[in-house]
């Protein structure tokens, strides 16, 4: 061990390579420990396999204790924290036992929320507080095509706190889910026709469209295109279509803690895996059944300490 109990090397979920999925190519290495840097700045990388460097370590929500601080910070070694990992969402490194997060992307963990319900906020939280609050006003009426994800049950919950009239689409599995969150309404896509059900409903017709983005692949990226000039290209009509990234804010994210610690939002948690059985929680998400959150455990509830 290194002095204060800081290793000199750590275990750390890798990758080289996508082919085939992500779940099937990831190796848990030994690698030396890192070191933070004052004013780290972020990065933007556009062409996976060309631009991400490489061997890669995936994960963005995390939550631990400080070990070691980069110069002039106010938050403290051994201070509970949580946030986003890494300097670019794609390859944030969290399924690590050790990592990297800036200062504008990591807050302390209030008393009352435990380490477990705060490793789940970050980027679902951010992304669904990003994609409803600033075009919506207490009293709108807010749709969202699917509710029963990670996204989906904190944008259930953040909308009905802040005064929304939430209504969802999901399948018959998830309506009681869907319904024990708080939403107004639910239109279940096994035994009703999505389309026409919104056609029957009093949603304004110039109404926002808003698309979380999830994903860097081109197919996305076209998807993303697509949705904003085709509407227009076709009728002549603009769509306020808009494309939200669940960007790392301190304040937001001290919100939604907040928020939980109040019971307003509860933490919603599919399933918790050990450090060691990575990939299997990688599975489980591809399955797209997941109800909440999927929590990876680099160390037992209880152990968190410096």
């Amino acid at each position: 061990m290194a002095t204060k109990g800081i290793p000199f090397s750590f275990r750390s979920w890798q990758y080289m390579s996508t082919a085939g999925g992500l779940e099937k190519n990831l190796t848990l290495n030994n690698v030396p420990m890192l070191q933070p840097r004052a004013n780290r700045l972020s990065e933007f990388q556009f062409l996976h396999r060309v631009a991400f460097p490489k061997p890669a370590s995936p994960g963005n929500d995390f939550a631990g204790y400080i070990v070691k601080l980069a110069p002039g910070l106010t938050l403290k070694p051994g201070q509970l924290v949580f946030g986003c990992a890494g300097t670019v969402f794609m390859y944030g490194g969290a399924m690590s036992e050790y990592g990297i997060a800036l200062v504008n992307q990591t807050v302390p963990i209030p008393t009352g929320l435990s380490i477990i319900n705060a490793a789940g906020i970050a980027m679902a939280g951010l992304t669904a507080y990003s994609s409803i609050l600033p075009y919506s006003k207490p009293g709108s009426r807010v749709l969202l095509n699917g509710g029963s994800g990670g996204v989906g049950g904190f944008s259930i919950q953040i909308a009905k706190c802040q005064g929304r009239h939430v209504t969802v689409t999901c399948s018959t599995a998830n309506v009681a889910h869907c319904k024990s969150l708080g939403v107004d309404e639910v239109i279940d896509y096994k035994t009703q026709n999505v389309l026409q059900a919104l056609k029957d409903s009093p949603y304004n017709p110039d109404a926002k469209f808003v698309t979380v983005a999830v994903t860097h692949h081109l197919s996305f990226v076209q998807f993303m295109m697509m949705a904003e000039c085709m509407p227009r290209f076709l009728s002549g009509t603009k769509r306020q279509h808009l494309t939200v990234f669940g960007k790392p804010d301190r304040e937001t994210l001290l919100q939604i803690a907040e928020w939980m610690v109040e019971g307003k939002v509860k933490p919603v948690v599919d399933s918790k895996y050990k450090f060691e059985d990575l990939r299997e929680a990688y599975q489980r998400l591809k399955t797209g059944r997941a109800r909440g959150k999927l929590i990876l455990e680099c160390a037992p509830e209880g152990e968190y300490a410096a």
